[in-house]
């Protein structure tokens, strides 16, 4: 036990002796850790945040769209492309079939757009959502003051808005905008709701919107492709989901005059399957940060085993000393074996408190949950450990392989 005491004081009294080396050596695998751990924490926070999301909208909810929500490449993208859109006149006969089966809502969105109050104006770049009074009971975006769309607005085609916080914040700073009047392309909507605030998502404010009905989107502010509507189906539970999924595509089939042998001509997404699907996006962000991380490591590595075979070098009438005085060729390469190791770790923990620092940063600027990986802190200190083994035991077996005489005779 005395001895192994011995041997650690003597690897950090190294270390404290040749800071430069010691610093060159630690940031050369902190580059290295922080990439891999950066890379795994930041990809757990998004799939965390995009999961609490989805989650919010509730386990019986999916969605039906011409495309896929994320795509990653492949064969299908012509073919996605060439599907005919879901429109309204479709979506209406969809929210008939469907009526008795499931809460059925439409949605269309667009950004860009200036929203003007008096003399006041927000930046153009408002996010115009169209949709329905369904939308709110299918969404989780909750009222904060006044109303939400009643059908009776739907079906008199009303001239109303529901704005989130961001708007507000710019165009009535002073004022309750409920029963306010606000023009948009020259449109005039009056206000009868306000959004709850919901803070910013990678990076978007959710509260820079105004909600207006679908049939007023469509008629004043729709090009063509904001013409293909997304419907958001509510099953009544979590049981009947997959009953209400086959109802669903049952009908939309018929209403798009498909076959029996016809594949579907669109895209039906439930929450989990989207959650996969951004998983295996994000996953491609580990994959690139696992990469460059390991061939920091390799280069840190080799870098570490030259520095080492220098400080054998540069040791070795020391390495006599310890010889002729008894030390033994084990003892002698478990002391440079630790010394490397102590190097490594220490760059390893330096590694992941910044990776996560970065991370932590990375999710307060975008919006995202901040996670702290177990897996991908063990993940780091592990490799950082194997890597001074690996990079330490050549250079210790060639210092514990040295002549006592012709190490004392080193000059």
């Amino acid at each position: 036990m005395e001895k192994l005491i011995d041997t650690i004081k003597q690897a950090f009294d190294s270390i404290r002796t040749q800071k430069l080396r010691a610093f060159l050596t630690i940031l050369s695998i902190v580059i290295g850790v922080f990439a891999i751990m950066f890379a795994g924490s930041l990809v757990n926070s998004l799939n965390s945040t995009i999961d609490d999301q989805l989650s919010s909208l509730g386990r019986n909810t999916f969605f039906i769209s011409r495309m896929p929500s994320i795509q990653i490449g492949g064969p299908h993208g012509r073919e996605y492309w060439m599907r005919p859109r879901l429109d309204y006149k479709q979506f209406q006969k969809f929210a008939e079939k469907m009526q008795d089966k499931a809460i059925v809502t439409a949605i269309t969105a667009t950004s860009g757009f200036a929203v003007k109050a008096g003399d006041l104006t927000t930046d153009p770049d408002v996010t115009l959502i169209g949709t329905d009074d369904k939308y709110f009971l299918t969404s989780n975006i909750d009222i904060l003051e006044g109303r939400a769309f009643t059908t009776t607005d739907i079906q008199f085609n009303r001239n109303v808005a529901v704005i989130g916080n961001d708007v507000i914040a710019k165009i009535f700073p002073n004022e309750n905008p409920i029963g306010k009047t606000i023009k948009i392309s020259n449109h005039s909507f009056t206000v009868i709701g306000t959004i709850k605030p919901q803070g910013a998502l990678m990076g978007q404010s959710q509260d820079n919107q105004v909600i207006i009905p679908l049939n007023l989107f469509l008629l004043s502010f729709a090009s063509p492709r904001e013409r293909d509507l997304t419907y958001v189906v509510r099953a009544n539970d979590k049981l009947s989901l997959n009953a209400t999924i086959d109802e669903a595509v049952g009908n939309l089939r018929i209403i798009r005059n498909l076959k029996p042998y016809q594949p579907n001509n669109f895209e039906l997404e439930t929450n989990e399957s989207l959650a996969e699907q951004f998983s295996s996006l994000t996953g491609y962000l580990s994959y690139f940060g696992v990469f460059s991380g390991i061939v920091a490591l390799i280069a840190a590595g080799i870098g570490i085993t030259n520095i080492m075979y220098i400080s054998v070098k540069e040791r070795t009438r020391e390495i006599g000393i310890r010889k002729a005085v008894g030390a033994t060729k084990r003892w002698i390469v478990f002391h440079f074996i630790f010394e490397t190791v102590v190097l490594t770790t220490l760059g390893g923990i330096i590694g992941i408190l910044v990776g996560f620092g970065f991370s932590a940063v990375f999710g307060l600027l975008v919006g995202t949950k901040i996670v702290l990986s177990l897996q991908w802190t063990l993940i780091s200190l592990i490799v950082s450990i194997v890597l001074g083994v690996v990079s330490g035991v050549f250079p210790a077996w060639r210092a514990a392989s040295l002549d006592p005489v012709d190490a004392l005779r080193y000059e």
